[in-house]
């Protein structure tokens, strides 16, 4: 008995060679399950012969997780920054091994099934995601509100928004290659550290495999860290403000084909509409979807531009077509072509009102040629403006 205790806990190669596998455990008062998912991860590795080595990235822990990690041959990496991802960002720099796995230490994922990870990084995947919607959750293991609604309708965003074919975002057992891990370049420190992994992964077109694992009721007697709500925004906005398509372009461009069509119609007559009639008013709404669809599109490619400039995001054909489209000399010309045709028609409104000798207008005709020339300066002027700071954002550092 005592020789298989020994054999569960001892790591099976010299911590000073170059192993195969690393599993990281993120650590901060986990003194209630950590034990169990040491002793788990040994079993599981010995018993197939991996050469390996457990971290436990510890963030501060004063419950004696500390010395549980000493005790069960775990290497302790004290991560002074606090959050998930510095936890784990300190663990896996440390690492000394071709491949990571990271999983929580609250007993929930199950460190006895690694093997199916390591075969699949064996075989060539960059990032080897678990799904444990495929593998099966236990009763009371994950809310029903993460589970029903939370879970699969952020996934469904992040599919969408990066086009990615996981079912599972945020399962947080996964195994990846080291190398693959620095090609991502991932910068959040907070919750948001596992979701920048898949979405760098996506982005950057490493190879990903999604395999079946499961989920057990959390194994501590405390609440969890996670905050539904708070959360649940953290990760939309993340998945946003990664994709400035969805959060600028797409939108922007549906406000200003809607605002300018309605616009070119209601500049020559009013329209009736079911009983409704749209005039000037109308207008000037119209006017206004126009100008803030040419702003969001240009917030697109600026967020495109200084994404990449930045090394956030990688060079792509789109950013090829900006920066073939978007030059300074064109927009200055663009942008001072649609100028002066605001300031002509602006002239041509203040001649037809000299015409009357400077009294009394028919607003409903007026304002069809004067608030259409507001327009035109305006968006004329922001364009040159947009297309000097864009020249700015293009330079690299």
């Amino acid at each position: 008995m005592a020789t298989t205790k020994n054999k569960l806990q001892q790591p099976i190669s010299s911590p000073t060679h170059h192993k195969e596998l690393t599993v990281v455990m993120p650590c901060l008062n986990e003194a209630e399950t950590l034990e169990i998912c040491l002793k788990k991860a040994h079993k599981c590795l010995t018993e197939h012969d991996i050469a390996y080595e457990i971290i436990v990235a510890d963030n501060g822990s004063t419950d004696g997780s500390i010395a549980i990690a000493e005790r069960n041959n775990a290497k302790v990496v004290h991560v002074k920054e606090k959050g998930y991802g510095h936890a784990l960002f300190g663990g896996i720099s440390a690492a000394n091994s071709e491949y990571v796995i990271m999983g929580d230490c609250d007993d929930s994922y199950n460190f006895l099934g690694l093997m199916p990870f390591i075969d699949q990084l064996r075989q060539g995947y960059d990032l080897v995601m678990g799904n444990r919607f495929q593998g099966g959750i236990d009763q009371d293991a994950m809310p029903k509100l993460h589970r029903y609604f939370g879970n699969p309708f952020l996934s469904f965003i992040g599919r969408l928004f990066f086009n990615s074919n996981l079912g599972d975002f945020y399962c947080g057992l996964r195994g990846f290659r080291k190398d693959a891990f620095e090609k991502m370049k991932v910068n959040s420190r907070g919750m948001e550290f596992a979701l920048e992994m898949v979405v760098k992964s996506t982005i950057y077109n490493l190879k990903i495999k999604e395999i079946p694992t499961t989920l057990s009721p959390d194994g501590r007697s405390r609440k969890p860290h996670l905050r539904t709500f708070r959360d649940g925004w953290r990760s939309l906005r993340f998945f946003l403000l990664y994709s400035p398509r969805w959060l600028f372009l797409i939108p922007g461009l549906i406000l200003f084909i809607v605002g300018s069509l309605l616009s070119v119609a209601l500049i020559f007559s009013r329209i009736e509409v079911m009983g409704a009639v749209l005039d000037v008013h109308t207008l000037l709404f119209a006017h206004l979807a126009a100008l803030l669809g040419m702003e969001m599109v240009f917030f697109y490619v600026f967020a495109k531009v200084y994404a990449v400039t930045n090394n956030f995001l990688p060079e792509s054909k789109t950013y090829d077509t900006i920066r073939r489209i978007f030059t300074l000399e064109k927009g200055l010309v663009i942008g001072l072509v649609i100028l002066l045709s605001g300031l002509g028609l602006s002239g041509y409104s203040f001649f037809s009102w000299s015409d009357t000798g400077f009294g009394e207008l028919d607003y409903t005709n007026t304002m069809r040629l004067v608030m259409p020339a507001v327009l035109l300066i305006a968006m004329g002027f922001q364009m040159i403006l947009y297309s000097f700071f864009l020249s700015i954002l293009s330079i690299k550092k």
